[in-house]
Order: C-alpha cells, then structure tokens, then sequence
C-alpha cells in the first residue's frame, strides 16, 4: 500500500502544480504524507456531500478539480461550511488533493475528457500557448440541433440540461470544446474557424457578441457537466499507475451531483 506523499507525487507527474494559474489554490489541502492510502475519491467539487461520500467508501484520499480555498482563508473553523469539510476529512484521516488549472492544460486534461465524452475527435489544442480546449471534428456531419441533442445525452444530467445559440439546423463538422467557463476563449474559437462551440457559463453579452459576429453555433452546458468527465479520465490515470508500481489502489468515481442547480422550469412559449 503506498503512503499519501507518493500517491500526491505521481498524481503532481500527472498535472503539475506549477503549471496551474497563478491565481489558482491547487496541491494538498489536509493529509498525512506518511499515511497509506488504500481508497481514493475523485469528485469535480470539495463539499460537504463528498466528504460524507468519502467517509462510508472508506477512502484515505479525495481528488477534487475545484478547489475548497481558491481565494485563501485565515481560519479552517468549522463554523463555516469550508472549514467543516476539512473537520470532517481530518477527524477521518481522509486527504484532499487538489487538481484545477494544472488539469485543464494537462494533455490528456478536461478538455480531452469532455471531447471524450461526446466521442469527438481531438486534432488540437485551442490555445497553443497554454494547451486549454480543445478542436476537435464529427466523424460525421451533423446539426447544430443534434450536436446540443449529443451533449444532452452523453454528459451528466443536471437542472440547466443544455442550452444552444445558432441556427438549430446549421451543419457542424468541426467544434472546439472546454470544459468549465469558456466565453473569455471566443477569439480562440474565432481563429480556429470551427463551426460551433460546447463549454459551460456563457453570459449573455459576449454570447450575443459571438453570434453577431460570425454565424457560430454555441452550446452551453452546466459547468460541473463539462468537468465531470474528466474524474474518469483521472481516475483510469491512477489504476494505470497503480498496476504499474503493485499498489494495489481502489479508485472510486463520484456520481454524486454537486451541481448547484437543483431545478428548471420552462417558459410556456419558449422555444424547446
């Protein structure tokens, strides 16, 4: 069985820390170095939900994407909800790693899940310069309308389901895909020349602006969705290594739905 700081380093091997955003919180947030893992957790959000998750698994160790102090702390006390889940994963000796900016630009990386998941085609990265998104191309030609029908189908299921921007029967050959908030990347998209776009977050303005521009089919999905695909890509990563060192690890995928919105209602009239 190995201990925690050589699960963390083969896990660093993988995404390295020192190429996540100088804004981002990623790398260990509570554990043992010297404590052998047996059982791990991946799950895209460090809450409350997963800590109990982690708990009854049985698991020494939790891989999040999203990190639980992105913007620093003074305190880890419990009488705030942040602070709880970390009370709750030491009291049973349960670690935290986690993997944000570092796993987005990591090849293979979310993008590379996400383009997965919707059997895309992966023939680039969007942004060279920091290997973020993804181009990607149909086997086959399809519509806007049943790309978004695609994506509703093959990612998780969440309250938003999936929205779409464009002309529902416009032909897509070729796509570009990020996982997790994507609309700072439309003149990436742009350059690429591709004919739609799939991320998560889209906000009315630069949404508006896009479609203005250029006849570009954009399809928008929760950002937790976009994401989730990724902790299986991870989690095959850490098997892979596991068989080769004869560690022997159980790792474990979390199904359960962390995504904030619990509901949807449509509008009578709306288009479907």
């Amino acid at each position: 069985m190995p201990r925690l700081s050589e699960v963390i380093a083969a896990l660093d091997a993988l995404w390295p820390p020192e190429r996540a955003e100088q804004w981002d919180a990623v790398g260990t947030v509570c554990g043992d170095p010297d404590a052998d893992v047996g059982r791990v957790l991946f799950a895209v959000d460090p809450v409350q939900e997963i800590a109990d998750e982690a708990i009854a698994l049985g698991a020494d160790l939790v891989v999040t994407h999203h990190p639980l102090y992105l913007r620093g702390t003074t305190t880890v006390a419990a009488s705030h909800f942040k602070g709880r889940v970390v009370h709750t994963l030491i009291k049973h000796d349960i670690a935290l790693h986690v993997a944000h900016t570092n796993a987005d630009t990591a090849d293979p990386g979310v993008s590379d899940a996400l383009a997965g998941a919707l059997d895309l085609r992966v023939t680039g990265p969007l942004v060279a310069e920091n290997n973020l998104g993804r181009i990607c191309e149909l086997d086959q030609p399809e519509t806007l309308g049943d790309f978004a029908a695609r994506a509703a189908k093959r990612l998780p299921a969440t309250a938003q389901g999936i929205r779409v921007a464009g002309d529902p029967e416009m032909t897509v050959r070729r796509v570009a895909v990020s996982g997790g908030s994507g609309d700072s990347l439309f003149d990436a998209v742009r350059a690429a020349g591709v004919d739609a776009f799939l991320t998560a977050d889209l906000r009315h303005h630069p949404v508006s602006e896009a479609t203005q521009h250029s006849p570009l089919g954009l399809v928008d999905a929760a950002h937790w969705a976009t994401e989730w695909p990724w902790c299986e890509q991870a989690a095959a990563q850490l098997d892979e290594i596991s068989d080769r060192h004869g560690w022997d690890l159980r790792v474990h995928v979390s199904k359960t739905v962390t995504d904030p919105w619990s509901a949807h209602h449509h509008s009578p009239g709306a288009p479907n």
